[in-house]
């Protein structure tokens, strides 16, 4: 796990500019420990201390909104697993009441027990219309607060008993609620729109949290679905042939057990399952992050193309690491031995003087022994597997011609002209699988060191031999090229780079126009082969270097489908194995 991502415990009460700066923009959660320990609730509220008789003084009458499920101890937020049933606050706290008095009897209850630590007309059985299903009741999410309908705060007389935590102060809150259960309960793994501070009044709470990149692995239902914040995956039997990524999902994850007094701030997004003693009692600060409240309607298009963007990038790159194994199949090429095993660096060059003796001029001037010194010996040999690419495949005498018309043939009218490796052969396609094997630094020096001394073949290597899924790969390792340097390295690549093209204009053309040209063809491939793919990555090790580079074709359409499917809970086959 990222260690960004690993959750802080606080032994002091932030200060409200700490917490802004240190907690709540980190956005990880962190356990603040006794943060609440001298509220008023601590004492009045304890159901060990007379704190059931407490609360049914204080808010007894109030009606409530309980949720009584059919798959205790676990409540499922989804709706088809539970009811809503209001019930006389009272009502609840009796149930508590004779929890409480089983456990201290050891199950045996007595009337004569009954008649004198109980009283009140509650106490009757036809007075108890879920003494039978006291299990299956949970006080989850009732409002003491709501500041968009006042009217719903059905235990707004509670509020005198807690306090807003100084750090929130100057938060504009969204609600205050209560969570109450009086036997074990277990809710199901969800994440909320809000930032949440859960506090612990009574009793004790184990959270599992998860950070919103697990997505995937924790199948959210359908977004457009009454529970689209709740992941599809049992808590009590799992189907794994039926969500095979959940079997890792506790790999993202992190543990907390909450006592009575601390409190936990969950931001929102955060993913997280919650397992309560019997007789626990907590209350929650809901408000809306400073993110979500600043994001204006007119730019809700923009952020969804570029955060669509962002995950198709990251599941593409996830697609096109499965080619990083294929050195494997390249050692049966003949030429192969000759790239990675190279036996000193002298002989490498000398190689490449012979194999390009004949080239122009610029490239009759290169000094070996400033070559030599230049390169180290990984980089030699990418630069010499990629000469060897472009000699294998330009013969000496075509390419002479060839490349005096190069740039004005490298434009986008000229496309339909060269003859790129086709999308369904790509096992054939060296270039793609050597630039894609090599690190983004390795590369840049392997280009920098074509556009200085070989200009006519890196011309030939980019107009002549790089495909639509080479172009793909190249502009990545652009991005990542981009990524590690600064501005001005950034600046000097490119100049250098293209400057030693022609006509540079043409280049980056041919470059984007390819890059565009795999993905039309993917999209067109995709469509015939999309009953076929339906496969789990999980099986990918075990296939052949065809399949698995048939499959890469499609990748582009894949890639979508599998962000809708691991992000939204959206699945293009067909109805979601979850609803």
């Amino acid at each position: 796990m990222d260690d960004n991502l690993h959750i802080q415990r606080f032994h002091l009460p932030p200060s409200p500019s700490h917490f802004e700066s240190l907690i709540e923009s980190r956005n990880v959660p962190a356990i603040l420990v006794g943060c609440v320990k001298d509220w008023r609730a601590l004492s009045e509220w304890n159901p060990y201390v007379g704190g059931l008789d407490n609360l049914q003084e204080c808010a007894g009458s109030c009606i409530v909104e309980a949720m009584l499920t059919r798959t205790a101890p676990v409540f499922y937020g989804d709706l088809r697993s539970h009811d809503r049933v209001p019930i006389p606050f009272s009502t609840f706290i009796q149930i508590c009441k004779q929890r409480l008095l089983e456990k201290s009897q050891g199950n045996v209850v007595s009337s004569e027990l009954n008649s004198n630590r109980m009283t009140g007309p509650d106490l009757k059985k036809d007075c108890l219309p879920f003494e039978d299903d006291s299990k299956r009741l949970y006080l989850a999410q009732v409002p003491i607060l709501d500041v968009i309908n006042e009217e719903r705060a059905q235990l707004e007389p509670l509020r005198k008993d807690i306090q807003t935590p100084a750090f929130l102060e100057k938060k504009k809150l969204a609600s205050i609620n209560l969570w109450m259960n009086s036997a074990l309960s277990r809710s199901s793994t969800h994440y909320d729109p809000h930032h949440n501070v859960l506090c612990i009044v009574s009793g004790r709470k184990q959270v599992i949290l998860w950070p919103p990149s697990a997505t995937p692995s924790l199948y959210p239902m359908h977004i457009y679905g009454e529970a689209s914040n709740h992941s599809s995956v049992s808590l009590e039997k799992p189907d794994y042939s039926l969500y095979p990524r959940a079997k890792y999902s506790r790999k993202s994850s992190q543990t907390v057990v909450l006592r009575a007094g601390d409190a936990l701030f969950i931001p929102e997004g955060w993913f997280h399952q919650v397992d309560s003693d019997e007789l626990t009692i907590a209350v929650n600060f809901w408000w809306q992050s400073h993110m979500m409240s600043s994001v204006s309607d007119h730019m809700d298009a923009y952020y969804l193309r570029r955060i669509l963007r962002r995950l198709m990038d990251r599941e593409m790159n996830e697609v096109l690491r499965v080619p990083c194994s294929l050195a494997e199949m390249d050692e049966t090429k003949s030429h192969e031995p000759d790239v990675l095993g190279i036996k000193g660096m002298d002989q490498g060059v000398q190689c490449l003087s012979q194999a390009f003796e004949g080239g122009d001029l610029k490239e009759k001037e290169l000094r070996e022994e400033t070559f030599s010194h230049e390169l180290e010996l990984c980089s030699a040999r990418a630069l010499h597997g990629l000469m060897t690419l472009v000699h294998d495949h330009v013969s000496v005498s075509d390419q002479t011609g060839a490349l005096q018309s190069s740039s004005t043939n490298g434009s986008a009218d000229g496309e339909e002209s060269m003859n790129f490796t086709s999308l369904n052969s790509l096992e054939n396609d060296q270039v793609a699988i050597s630039i894609w094997n090599l690190e983004p630094c390795v590369l840049q020096k392997v280009l920098l060191t074509m556009a200085n001394n070989f200009p006519r073949t890196l011309e030939a290597l980019i107009l002549h031999l790089l495909s639509p899924i080479g172009a793909e790969v190249l502009t990545r390792k652009f991005d990542q090229m981009d990524q590690r340097n600064t501005a001005e390295d950034q600046k000097r690549f490119y100049e250098v780079f293209y400057s030693s093209f022609d006509d540079q204009f043409a280049v980056m053309d041919a470059i984007l126009n390819r890059k565009e040209s795999f993905a039309r063809q993917n999209i067109v491939l995709s469509t015939q082969v999309a009953g076929n793919s339906n496969r789990s990555r999980s099986n990918l090790c075990g296939i052949t270097t065809k399949a698995l580079l048939t499959w890469l074709s499609s990748s582009i359409y894949l890639v979508f489908k599998s962000v809708l499917d691991k992000y939204v809970g959206v699945n293009l086959n067909g109805p979601n194995p979850g609803t």
